[in-house]
């Protein structure tokens, strides 16, 4: 069992609000043209309104029940491309990915899922490997806040309410963070409270993960050490430059020209 099956039926409700991304992610798919390749494409989110907008796209995610959510998806969905979706491991990228791909991307800092930096190396050589001459890697994490690794870890903050769009229900959603800095691994824990009708908690669950935080040079060196060249850098997906302001790291890489 992987450890995002759970997710998969209460991913979109918590994630609904999270729209900005998508437009950035869909406009650089069909400037690339296709094939795309996403990376840890979860439900589908990303994936088919860049299968909407036209583009040819292979969906891989690591989470067997995601990708029968995405698939539930698909079937209520008009995609104009193709939509391929793959079970595997963004570290191990199959052979027969390589050279096939316009455009790979990695939407919602699922660059940060990766938590040690050789998997983080084998999963960018693997990236390289897939992209066709020209081709682009593109995605965004996000930029770590000293106040955030600093935070009390037995405490629980409210994040949003939310409401099911399958069954209506209401959900009170709490996020619990503690920090290994020396390592750079935030562990999350989300407790999701689904409501009853007067308002009792009828149900809790809680979904935990880790993230491997990157500043931003780091970021950069590990681009460079796996055979890449950085072409942008953006402080949001609107195109807005970086600057100290940034909460997000949007980067757009290529691979570098043999010296």
């Amino acid at each position: 069992m992987d450890r995002y099956d759970s997710w998969a039926g209460v991913y979109d409700s918590i994630y609904a609000y999270v729209r900005e991304d998508i437009p950035f992610y869909v406009d650089a798919a069909k400037r690339a043209g296709g094939p795309v390749l996403e990376l840890g494409c979860g439900t589908g989110r990303v994936t088919i309104p860049i299968a909407e907008a036209g583009v040819d796209v292979v969906g891989l995610d690591s989470s067997e029940a995601m990708l029968e959510a995405a698939s539930r998806k698909l079937e209520q969905a008009s995609p104009k491309g193709a939509v391929t979706l793959t079970h595997g491991d963004m570290a191990s990228l199959p052979d027969e990915l390589s050279g096939r791909f316009a455009l790979v991307i990695v939407p919602f800092r699922g660059f940060l899922s990766l938590l040690t930096v050789p998997d983080q190396e084998q999963t960018l050589h693997g990236i390289r490997r897939s992209l066709a001459p020209g081709g682009r890697l593109v995605f965004n994490v996000f930029v770590p806040d000293l106040r955030m690794l600093v935070e009390d870890g037995d405490a629980a903050h409210h994040l949003r309410d939310v409401t099911d769009p399958e069954t209506g229900r209401r959900l009170v959603v709490w996020h619990q963070s503690s920090h290994d800095n020396y390592n750079q691994v935030i562990f999350v824990r989300l407790i999701v409270d689904a409501l009853d009708d007067v308002g009792k908690v009828a149900e809790r669950v809680y979904h935990d993960y880790e993230l491997r935080y990157v500043h931003r040079w780091e970021m950069h060196h590990l681009l460079v050490r796996c055979g890449f060249e950085v072409l942008d850098l953006f402080g949001d997906f609107d195109g807005s430059e970086f600057d100290e302001t940034s909460g997000e790291m949007v980067w757009v890489a290529g691979a570098a020209s043999p010296r």
